[in-house]
């Protein structure tokens, strides 16, 4: 993990956090105007964390709350060019500590099966019951 830096609240564009977030779920990069990171943290996250080797955006999580004492990871990013190299428990690590700074007592995560030994194991999050519901759009 060294040459990593692991910011809270650290800065980034639109445009990366979109390669990333293409490459991370292999998707389609999504336009500024499709999905604005910017606004979109800014308006609702207690914060986020930005990982970079060097200039290059390698790893990114948002961290939305409750207002309160709960927070949830949204959306772990990790470059293939840095994975297994530490920079997902890195970043999971500092979103931890940036919600513990501001009062909560509690950090939530979801995810698919094939994620348990990362969040389990490595990040050290306890299974814990949920729910999930599926919601459809609202037919006109």
């Amino acid at each position: 993990m060294s040459g990593i830096d692991f910011q809270w609240r650290g800065a980034f564009t639109n445009r990366e956090v979109n390669a990333l977030h293409a490459e991370a779920f292999e998707t389609r990069v999504f336009t500024d105007e499709e999905w604005d990171w910017v606004a979109l943290t800014d308006r609702h996250s207690l914060g986020w964390v930005t990982a970079r080797d060097g200039e290059a955006l390698v790893g990114f999580v948002n961290v939305v709350w409750d207002g309160l004492v709960h927070a949830w990871l949204q959306d772990t990013m990790v470059a293939a060019s840095a994975r297994r190299r530490g920079v997902g428990v890195g970043v999971v690590r500092a979103a931890q500590a940036g919600a513990a700074s501001a009062g909560c007592e509690w950090l939530h995560v979801d995810f698919d099966d094939d994620l348990r030994p990362f969040y389990f194991d490595a990040c050290g999050f306890t299974p814990t019951n949920a729910g999930l519901i599926a919601l459809e759009p609202p037919t006109a």
